[in-house]
């Protein structure tokens, strides 16, 4: 973890979470798994998840994460340095969505197609391993919003701990604050795929522009960054970050350093987002 980044706002205030009913029965939910296997993507959902699975089942659980060229190595190495720490057995398969068939045509079912993938690779190695279940980390605040992603957990028959114990984002961050998880504040993480129109071509030279945007943003100190693609050729980058860094980004060298970084990566246009970051944003292109 690169200790110089800020830290995501947490909620204001961070109840105690080892008696609160939530997390005790997430603790029950996970329990009466026997075994399970983790998608981990070192993120702030699926770290409590994790976390919470080491708790309730000691040696029965796993973590495997992706690797691909939508997932940034800072990610992965943060993975990695959560299970050595908490002795959590961690794998890595390799899921390069850009190979997957109508993936990089960026169509709206994108993340469906993604996770299918990414789910059979996890049950190949949870079965592998003799774990009885799949889990992954999304949360209450995730069916409010366009989740194809989750029509794959559905027909995968891959569980939800975190939503059936009633988790939301806000709860997912004070039980974090509370067992002292690395992740309490870190900023909220989606595959860089989701920075891209529905409907534009993704290509690995695009991800990485991103994902060299977007670090020069955390470099800097912003606290929740997005930087989203637009135009056929990807030239056009549009900033989110919270509004309260409006005047940060606004700073005279800020801005030029910013303008020329994200010029050089490739891109010949860079906005500021006036309605500042929010998730799924993308989704407005959507009929």
């Amino acid at each position: 973890m690169n200790d110089k980044h800020e830290q995501h706002p947490l909620p204001a205030a961070c109840a105690d979470m080892r008696h609160d009913n939530k997390y005790e029965h997430l603790l029950s939910i996970l329990h009466g798994y026997g075994s399970v296997a983790v998608a981990f993507s070192g993120g702030v959902d699926s770290t409590l998840l994790l976390y919470a699975a080491r708790e309730a089942l000691g040696d029965g659980v796993i973590a495997v994460t992706a690797r691909s060229c939508s997932f940034p190595v800072r990610e992965l190495e943060a993975a990695r340095e959560f299970c050595s720490e908490h002795g959590i057995r961690h794998f890595v398969t390799d899921s390069e969505e850009l190979d997957i068939e109508g993936f990089a045509s960026n169509p709206p079912d994108r993340c469906y197609i993604c996770k299918t993938e990414l789910f059979s690779r996890i049950w190949e190695i949870a079965r592998r391993e003799g774990m009885a279940h799949v889990a992954e980390g999304s949360n209450l605040d995730d069916e409010s919003d366009y989740r194809p992603g989750l029509r794959a957990v559905s027909e995968q028959g891959v569980k939800s701990p975190l939503r059936e114990a009633g988790f939301a984002k806000d709860d997912v961050r004070g039980a974090s604050a509370f067992l002292g998880l690395p992740t309490a504040g870190k900023q909220s993480f989606a595959c860089l795929s989701s920075r891209f129109a529905y409907g534009e071509t993704i290509t690995g030279t695009k991800l990485k522009m991103v994902d060299r945007a977007e670090q020069l943003l955390l470099d800097l100190g912003f606290t929740q960054v997005r930087v989203r693609v637009h135009g056929k050729d990807g030239e056009q980058a549009r900033i989110e970050i919270m509004p309260y860094e409006f005047a940060k980004i606004m700073d005279a060298k800020t801005r030029e350093r910013v303008f020329s970084s994200f010029t050089g990566f490739g891109f010949k246009y860079v906005s500021l987002d006036l309605a500042g970051y929010r998730t799924g944003s993308m989704n407005a292109t959507l009929p």
